[in-house]
């Protein structure tokens, strides 16, 4: 029989709605039978799609079978089973597993939530946010997920199997992981709201999740070039001489970020969103003279605001401010992001000063936000500042969804005010469903150490699984004097730094950052020195990887692909493995992410270090030596060289050698086949910036490589955009073969080999 899309039921006291939102993506609300539930979602913006299922009931269940999955629903006690259309299981509820504790909470009467699951033995799962821990596989810990300072709290999880759970709560919440339960536990509920992802595939279930919260715009080209920063530019003089000093070298650069106290440096001034500091006299001149260079602005913006600044005074009378603010402002008060209308007087603000001032975009900092007291996976914040009220309910209650509705509000005022450039925006914390700002995240203020770059991986690839695909680090690590007090007069500090730049230029955002020692190039040397070279060899390998780089993010945006993904979803024998990644289709990397070469001080080049890799099933090239490999192997790693692989069936495109990402129409590019196995590639090209691209002003070039033939086939060009290049050069070329250049005009061709 039919069913409508939404199937509600009565059981031990639960009332049980279930409702297919697409065939591969369910939601599962519970609450206590008699109640009336009004629920709010920051995440969610997908609307139930028509959906059919079939239902009957047989041997004491409801079974409602869907075209891609299968539900059971005990009718003794309402427990939840999620089958594959075969009836394969995928996941279960445990028994008893939705539990409603009340609670009363600054006078509010309501209910502690939990929800817990049974989970395979062996099975593996990744995402829950950004966490620095350093394990890829999330099984067997507990972990509170509440926004901090280097932790990005997000309740979903992928599971290998092929499924994903996203748990709707903004509330803290302590994930648990045991051989007896999987669970979410919530401070604040009225109701169990999740949602089971299906899609038989790590990357399906990351796709269905950008389709329940959102999918990913394209970001500008520029910010996928080479971005320096450091806490912090003193003048403007300084930021402004930084630009030239890279421009005098020829090392290429795209961005120039101004951190803090451009505003001036006492507390009472926090953040006054305009230019008190006398350092920074006429900032306009500052930023025209950076664009006269092809350079680009990001500007330093916190949400809490000094006591004596004009935006505390002006979100003070229109009540916005909350009852708190982070340490650094003193007895400053963060604004409540909640509300809309604070939220348009925050861009107002923005508008007033800084835009004026021609900068870029922005660098939205402590957007957790940052609060007045520790807060560590082992301290909870005091009571009382939990139950500040917001004009959403409690922070109790909507804690965790701050960085997303302050993040939005800027993104969305952004491109309603100048559609001409893409909002640009370099942020410290996330939720779910943040993908639709395109904002960048990056891993915060973590340590300058060997142990900390180990742990950057495993975390960036787990906040990617959760759906959010631009990511960074801070390249060499925040906080430098922890354990190289000298910086970078240190060989140790230079090692560490070079190999965290090796890494670097294999994430979404390259971008240099950190305190208690510069990090320009030129402090690291001249050429001809180990460390300068390393680090320049990276940055323009970065850049003739553009044209890859830009491709991988309209698949991102299109196709909702990912840039970094676990190896193990190619190759679940991988699946514990959390020092090598997949970057778009064709790479993988295996950043060096152990000391090799400085030992007490001593720089020793005259050993050969190396390190083990283990590739995922199938044929690989080194791309260095061009040779096939697979398996595992180990690889020479010298101060100059990550190991990188390449895909057997890729097309690698290579773009010019350029200063700045714009410097060059890519009308000679270099396609690299590694053959093999059947392969293809899509060079997707628009006006790399604004958004014209969203009504179709963009377009798309098919490669083709058929292995058993040795042909590439280019096919016609779909689509145009004003200032399109109508006619260009391919060099192409399999590894190991010769090259053959052929023109292109638009129309279909075939290159035999």
């Amino acid at each position: 029989m039919s069913a409508p899309a939404v199937f509600h039921v009565t059981a031990d006291g639960l009332e049980i709605e279930v409702q297919f939102f697409s065939p591969e993506i369910v939601r599962i609300l519970k609450y206590p039978a008699g109640n009336a539930v009004e629920k709010r979602s920051f995440a969610v913006v997908m609307q139930p799609e028509p959906c059919r299922f079939a239902l009957k009931e047989a041997e004491g269940r409801w079974l409602l079978t869907g075209d891609a999955l299968q539900l059971e629903i005990a009718q003794a006690d309402g427990r939840v089973r999620f089958l594959t259309p075969e009836g394969g299981l995928l996941l279960a509820e445990k028994e008893a597993g939705t539990v409603f504790t009340p609670e009363c909470y600054a006078g509010e009467r309501t209910s502690r939530v939990r929800q817990a699951f049974r989970l395979d033995g062996g099975e593996a799962i990744y995402g829950l946010g950004q966490h620095q821990t350093g394990r890829m596989n999330q099984r067997g810990q507990r972990l509170l997920l509440s926004q901090i300072n280097m932790e990005i709290a997000i309740p979903f999880f992928l599971s290998l199997k092929g499924y994903g759970v996203y748990w709707d709560n903004a509330s803290p919440t302590v994930f648990t992981d045991s051989a007896r339960e999987t669970a979410f536990d919530s401070e604040l509920g009225e109701c169990a709201d999740y949602y089971f992802l299906g899609g038989g595939s790590g990357d399906r279930v990351v796709a269905n999740m950008r389709r329940l919260t959102g999918k990913a715009p394209m970001p500008p080209l520029w910010t996928l070039g080479y971005c320096q920063s450091k806490e912090r530019y003193a003048s403007q003089y300084e930021l402004v001489a930084a630009v030239e000093k890279y421009r005098e070298l020829g090392v290429p650069l795209d961005c120039i970020i101004q951190d803090w106290q451009y505003w001036g440096n006492t507390p009472e001034l926090w953040n006054s969103m305009e230019f008190l500091n006398p350092a920074f006299p006429a900032p306009e001149k500052a930023v025209e003279r950076i664009h006269e260079l092809n350079a680009h602005v990001l500007i330093s913006v916190w949400p809490d605001f000094g006591t004596e600044t004009v935006p505390y005074r002006e979100m003070k009378e229109r009540n916005f401010l909350l009852g708190f603010g982070a340490n650094m402002s003193r007895n400053g008060r963060n604004y409540d992001a909640w509300n809309p209308d604070a939220r348009e007087l925050f861009w107002k603000l923005l508008e007033r000063h800084l835009c004026k001032a021609g900068v870029d975009g922005w660098w939205l900092d402590a957007s957790e936000p940052e609060q007045p007291f520790p807060y560590t996976q082992n301290m909870w914040p005091t009571p009382d500042v939990f139950d500040t009220p917001t004009s959403a309910g409690s922070l109790r209650r909507v804690r965790n969804s701050y960085p997303l509705v302050h993040v939005e509000g800027v993104a969305r005022r952004q491109k309603a005010a100048d559609a001409s450039k893409r909002v640009t925006i370099l942020t410290r914390s996330a939720f779910a469903g943040q993908q639709r700002t395109g904002a960048f995240c990056w891993s915060g203020d973590v340590d300058s150490s060997w142990q900390a770059l180990r742990a950057q991986i495993p975390a960036g690839l787990n906040l990617s699984m959760c759906g959010i695909p631009y990511w960074n680090t801070d390249i060499g690590g925040f906080f430098a004097d922890r354990e190289f007090r000298g910086g970078v007069a240190e060989p140790g500090f230079r090692e560490l730094y070079v190999r965290w730049m090796q890494f670097g230029m294999f994430t979404p955002m390259m971008r240099s950052h950190g305190t208690f020692s510069p990090r320009e190039i030129w402090q690291f040397g001249k050429r001809g020195d180990w460390a300068f070279d390393a680090i320049e060899a990276c940055i323009r390998f970065r850049y003739r990887l553009l044209p890859y780089l830009y491709s991988t993010a309209w698949e991102v945006a299109k196709l909702d692909g990912s840039f970094l993904r676990p190896a193990a979803l190619d190759d679940p024998a991988l699946a514990g493995v959390g020092d090598e990644f997949r970057f778009g289709r064709a790479l993988l990397v295996a950043p060096v992410v152990e000391p090799m070469y400085v030992k007490e001080g001593v720089t020793d080049f005259s050993r050969t270090g190396s390190r083990r890799v283990k590739l995922p099933a199938g044929k690989w090239f080194d791309f260095h030596t061009e040779e096939p490999v697979a398996g595992e192997v180990e690889r020479p790693a010298p101060i100059d060289l990550v190991p990188l692989y390449v895909k057997a069936g890729s097309i690698l495109p290579l773009g010019p050698e350029v200063q700045f990402s714009t410097e060059k129409p890519w009308d000679d590019l270099e396609l690299r086949i590694y053959p093999g196995a059947d392969g293809e590639f899509i060079l997707y090209e628009d006006a790399f910036d604004g958004y014209g691209y969203e009504h179709g002003e963009h377009s798309e070039i098919r490669f083709r490589w058929n292995d058993a033939a040795r042909t590439l086939t280019v096919e016609d060009r779909c689509g145009s955009y004003p200032g399109m290049l109508e006619q260009r050069r391919f060099r192409v070329r399999p590894v190991g073969g010769t090259e053959q250049a052929v023109t292109y005009g638009g129309e279909a061709l075939a290159v035999m080999f």
